[in-house]
């Protein structure tokens, strides 16, 4: 019996790890995608302020130094832009350059929360058919048989029989 449920705890724990492969990979083609468009916004900008004769951080000092309010908090909201592409840009270069065990040991390091929750809701499972995915699915398996039984065993050690041995 604590085989049995050992067995089922460590196919579900083996399921559950299998998908982080496909998660990771659509978190990661989100984060990229964030990327892209954050690298057009960018260059966008940097490109007008070449054009009057500006870099960037000296178009900015014109936004700021300017007495109206909507076009400070434009520059203001541009310094912010600037910053979360770098922060991105990192983190994606980061999680590319990762092997698997990496990729999952950093991986909470690396969500960025609004990327991360848009990723969950709109998950799509998939069959592991990759190494990794095997991977991860084995380690599951031996990690969620172990786990179960571990617990099973304790949960029984107040109802075992104790054995009574009799010295001769």
């Amino acid at each position: 019996m604590r085989r049995m449920l050992a067995s089922v705890g460590g196919v579900g724990l083996a399921v559950m790890l299998s998908q982080f492969p496909e998660y990771a990979q659509q978190y990661t083609q989100r984060l990229g995608g964030a990327v892209d468009e954050l690298r057009i916004v960018t260059a966008d900008f940097d490109h007008a302020a070449e054009e009057a004769g500006l870099d960037r951080e000296g178009a900015l000092d014109r936004y700021q130094a300017s007495s109206d309010t909507f076009l400070a908090d434009r520059g203001e909201s541009m310094e912010r832009t600037f910053v979360r592409y770098d922060q991105l840009s990192q983190t994606l270069q980061k999680i590319q350059g990762a092997d698997p065990i990496e990729r999952f040991r950093n991986l909470p390091a690396f969500l960025d929360t609004d990327i991360g929750r848009r990723t969950l809701e709109n998950y799509q499972p998939a069959v592991p058919v990759t190494m990794e995915g095997l991977f991860y699915a084995a380690a599951g398996f031996g990690v969620g048989y172990l786990l179960l039984s571990a617990l099973i065993r304790f949960c029984a050690l107040p109802f075992r029989r104790r054995r009574v041995y009799y010295r001769s």
